[in-house]
Formats: C-alpha cells, structure tokens, sequence
C-alpha cells in the first residue's frame, strides 16, 4: 500500500510537472528573465495556472492568481511555482509579498533562484509570513529548462550554442567557400525556432561572405535574435543582408566603434578575442548565444571551451572534398531523426 508520503511525492511533480510545462511557453519572450510557470491547487484540484509570458510583464505568480475565480480558497491553497518568489521591486511588484498577502497555505519551488537579488529572500519572506515552504522538486529539470538563466547569473556569460550541418562524409561547405544546402526542409524549420528561442546569433567573416545570411527566422514564428558577426580587419562589404538594419546587428572588429542605424560596430581587443565577445554581450544582457560558422569560428569556441551545447545536423549528402566540418568531443545525450537528417546534440 502506497503510504502518504510517496503519494504526496508523485503528487508534488505531477503538479511541478505541469508549472514547468507552463513555464515552457515564454521561451523566447521572456529574456533576461527566467521561464517560470505555476499552479495553484486546493484540496487536488488545479484552480489556478500561470506563465511569465513577456519580459516586463506579469510574472507568473501574478497571472496563476488572477486566474482563480474563488481567491477565499487560496489560504487552503498549494502554489507550485518553478522558480523562487522573487521579493524585490524590478519591473513588477515581488511575487513574495503577493503569496503573503493572501496567506497561501504552503509553496512548493522546483529552483532556489541564484540571482543575488532573491537568492533565498522570497523564501525567507513567506517563511516569515507563516507560509510553508518546500523546494527542489523537480530541481533538475527546472535548472535544464533555465540553463540560459543560470549561466548567465552564475557564470556571467551567456549560455553558448555550437550549431553546423554537415555533409555524411564530415563536410560543411565546397573548398572554395561555395554555400551548399546540405539540410533538409525540416532541419531548417527546426534551426529557425532555435534562433526564436535565443537570444543572438553569431558568424564569422567567411560565413557572411559566402553564405550571405539574413539570420533570422522566416521559416518560424517568433523574434528574431540580435545578430552578431566578427569582422576583424572590417573587410565585409556593407551590401550583405547581415548589416541591411532590418534587425539589431552587433560587428565585432579590431578597428572601431560606431553605429549605423540598427548597426553597431564595437572594437574589442584580439587578445582572448572570443572571451572579450562574450563578456562584452553579458553587459548587453544576452543571456544565450547560437553560433552558426563558419567552421573556424566554430572550432575557436571549441578549442576555448567556450560551450555548453552543440547541435549537429547530420546529413546523407556526400561531397567528398570540401571544409572539413569542426572536431568536437562531448557527450551526445540525443539523436533524433528529422526525415533525411539526424539530430545530434552534445553537452560539453
């Protein structure tokens, strides 16, 4: 017989389960916040859910609240929330002071938040309030949906994405730089709505060259990210799409600062080129980052350690001589068909 204990455990991140779900849908539109999500049940019934939906906006507390047509249950009430209550004014009032004044039953905290300006204070502050509080449940999987968040508090940079397709026989472009379309339809629908989900993008000289990317995310629905190319000796003529304004563009060069319009084109120092990049976007408040190419760019990042993730698409196509695509080791935790393509993705 199932005791009471191991029935409230199942029970707990079922309802977790759920607010992470939840959190889940501000992917993309709430950075730099975190993505948070909440239920709110009486007695095992949901009678209230929420999400942070936008950056500035209510915070998801906020909305799982006014979501509940009877507010006299919410003292007899458990609040399933992702990540700590923050107890600060930022944008929005705290979310702790909120619990309190309609003295909720017990809060339960899938993530404590690392930010310095939480950091334990809204549980302190329902503690405080009389309100029962538990956390960790679900802790590991609350920390993978925000690992953006994380790195960028607990790391001060932002959360690094490699991502190349690749021909079967390890190739990602001709030898003369010529762009191929090396994947499918799908793959491409796919690296769309990661550009949506992130917050930049970033490749280097030949990539713009060559290739002539717009960056964005026309296959998908959803923001485009800041874009992001270094150009050294600033040799890239001004007429690729890359520097076209039609979205927030940062050139990292070893000449100048200035700004055209939607452009910014910012000095940084060569020595520990790809380190100063990234510590010049985590004051930007850029809390992720893709990088797409080319190959060099892409092995300078590896060669650094400066990744958590890789995605591979992998191609059957054969080209038989071309760029070699980069040398990466890591552990593979997935692959995925996507028709023709696979899907491998690396953790650093």
């Amino acid at each position: 017989m199932q005791s009471y204990e191991e029935y409230y455990a199942k029970s707990a991140e079922m309802w977790m389960a759920r607010a992470l779900q939840l959190a889940r849908l501000g992917a993309g539109t709430v950075s730099p916040n975190p993505m948070v999500g909440c239920v709110i049940v009486h007695e095992g019934k949901v009678i209230g859910e929420g999400w942070h939906k936008k950056y500035g906006e209510a915070h998801a507390e906020v909305n799982a609240v006014n979501s509940v047509e009877d507010k006299s249950l919410l003292p007899e009430s458990e609040v399933y929330v992702t990540l700590e209550p923050c107890s600060h004014f930022g944008k929005t009032p705290p979310c702790a002071d909120l619990l309190v004044k309609h003295q909720v039953k017990k809060v339960i905290i899938c993530n404590v938040d690392s930010n310095p300006l939480v950091g334990g204070k809204g549980i302190a502050k329902l503690k405080a309030a009389g309100i029962e509080v538990e956390t960790g449940v679900l802790e590991a999987e609350g920390r993978t949906l925000n690992k953006r968040f994380f790195s960028a508090i607990e790391t001060n940079r932002p959360y690094i994405i490699l991502k190349w397709a690749e021909t079967a026989d390890g190739f990602i472009a001709k030898e003369n730089f010529e762009a191929v379309q090396i994947s499918n339809l799908l793959s491409r629908r796919f690296v769309h709505k990661m550009r949506s989900e992130e917050d930049a993008i970033m490749v280097g000289t030949n990539t713009a060259r060559y290739d002539n990317p717009t960056l964005n995310t026309r296959f998908w629905t959803g923001k485009n990210p800041l874009r992001i190319v270094l150009d050294k000796n600033l040799s890239l003529p001004n007429s690729l799409k890359i520097f076209d304004n039609s979205q927030p563009t940062i050139c990292y060069n070893l000449l100048e600062n200035k700004v055209i319009e939607n452009t910014s084109f910012v000095k940084i120092e060569e020595a520990d080129l790809l380190k100063n990049i990234i510590q010049d976007l985590a004051t930007r408040k850029v809390q992720s980052l893709i990088v797409e190419g080319g190959s060099t760019l892409l092995q300078g990042f590896i060669d650094a350690q400066l990744w958590d993730e890789a995605i591979v698409l992998k191609s059957k196509k054969i080209l038989q001589a071309g760029i070699l695509a980069p040398k990466i080791e890591g552990s593979v935790t997935e692959i995925s068909d996507l028709d023709t393509d696979k899907i491998i993705k690396l953790f650093r």
